[in-house]
């Protein structure tokens, strides 16, 4: 079995690999890297399979160091997805700057839904990654994520309170609670109809599949016909693609 790791700013998502299929997988704190609980968290994830690879994107570069450390004490050989090994062609000035689990997420949403495709991932940040007409990475666009968002408005002013992000039908704000839910969760659906009409135009394309995957996917979804799926596992499918492809 190989051990897929995507490790973000907040959560590490694993899941196991045998053939085309990723389960169990679940999520832990990336801060975790830095003391024992990852490799006890690890030690329990994994049970009594027998892992011997474990294929791993990061945009955490202190914890990518601590997870291949980790890794290495498991026996478990490590290979770390970049640009050169993920199984893309890319048409990009700097690829190296690419978030691997960008390319991850381009990588699958390539292999299931074709070209072009858009990938939209709610994360700590919310990241666009668009495979163009010719199947070849093209780049993407950055946005704070609707979290990132809310607890900025909560640290940054005196009055604001910190809100757990859920959906709301009114527009119309009847508390501070509501009208920041308002900002985030309709304020972010327009966001993602808006540049998903822009992306359209400059690929000259009129059937555009849109990917959503994070934490926040399904919620953004719900009232945005624009996004064509919600894959949760996309970048650690990504990651069992790459794999194969690099091995």
């Amino acid at each position: 079995m190989n051990l897929l790791l995507d490790i973000g700013n907040t959560h590490t998502h694993a899941g196991l690999t045998h053939g085309k299929r990723i389960s169990p997988h679940d999520n832990f704190p990336t801060a975790s890297w830095q003391s024992l609980h990852a490799a006890k968290w690890l030690e329990r994830f994994l049970g009594k399979q027998t892992v011997v690879s474990a294929t791993l994107c990061s945009v955490v570069p202190t914890a990518t160091r601590a997870a291949r450390k980790v890794l290495h004490g498991m026996g478990i050989k490590t290979q770390v997805i970049t640009y050169r090994n993920c199984g893309l062609e890319i048409d990009y000035p700097k690829p190296a700057t690419i978030g691997p689990d960008r390319l991850a997420n381009a990588r699958a949403g390539l292999e299931h839904f074709g070209a072009p495709v858009v990938i939209v991932d709610f994360g700590t940040a919310v990241t666009f990654d668009i495979v163009d007409v010719k199947g070849r990475y093209a780049g993407g666009i950055i946005a704070p994520g609707l979290s990132a968002m809310t607890d900025y408005l909560h640290e940054k002013t005196a009055l604001l309170p910190r809100v757990e992000i859920r959906d709301i039908r009114s527009v119309i704000g009847k508390t501070t609670e509501h009208a920041m839910r308002i900002g985030a969760v309709h304020g972010y659906r327009g966001l993602i109809t808006g540049l998903i009409k822009e992306l359209q135009h400059e690929l000259s394309t009129r059937k555009l599949p849109v990917v959503a995957t994070g934490g926040t996917a399904r919620l953004i979804a719900r009232q945005c016909p624009e996004i064509t799926a919600v894959r949760p596992l996309l970048t650690l499918e990504g990651l069992r693609l790459a794999s194969c492809h690099a091995s």
